[in-house]
């Protein structure tokens, strides 16, 4: 960073990244403790370079993909269940007939998947 005025400042180029980086983690999901150690895997030696960023971001897909499927089963879940707005899952014929979710555990189990 260098002044660059009164009360301006100039980041280098590889900060800002880092920043933009983090606002993007954070937008998927990520924890601030899971975007560090995210940032770790960076090179501390030089500037990371479009191959490392394509590299960490790449391992995201995954994770992405699976609040996807989280969020489409919410989202059904809205006009199956607290659409009708019973919350009386062990007793629902409708969703849930003789509690078959009762014998795949205690929890949610429709959003566990």
């Amino acid at each position: 960073m260098r002044l660059s005025g009164p009360g301006h400042r100039r980041y280098h180029r590889s900060v800002l990244r880092r920043i933009a980086f983090i606002a993007f983690a954070q937008r998927i999901g990520l924890t601030l403790e899971e975007i560090g150690a995210e940032l770790a895997k960076l090179p501390a030696d030089h500037v990371p370079s479009r191959r490392d960023w394509s590299r960490l971001s790449g391992e995201w897909a995954m994770r992405i993909d699976q609040r996807i499927a989280e969020l489409q089963r919410l989202r059904s879940g809205l006009t199956e269940c607290i659409g009708c707005g019973c919350l009386s899952i062990d007793r629902c014929s409708l969703a849930n007939p003789a509690d078959v979710a009762g014998r795949k555990g205690p929890g949610p189990r429709y959003w566990l998947g």
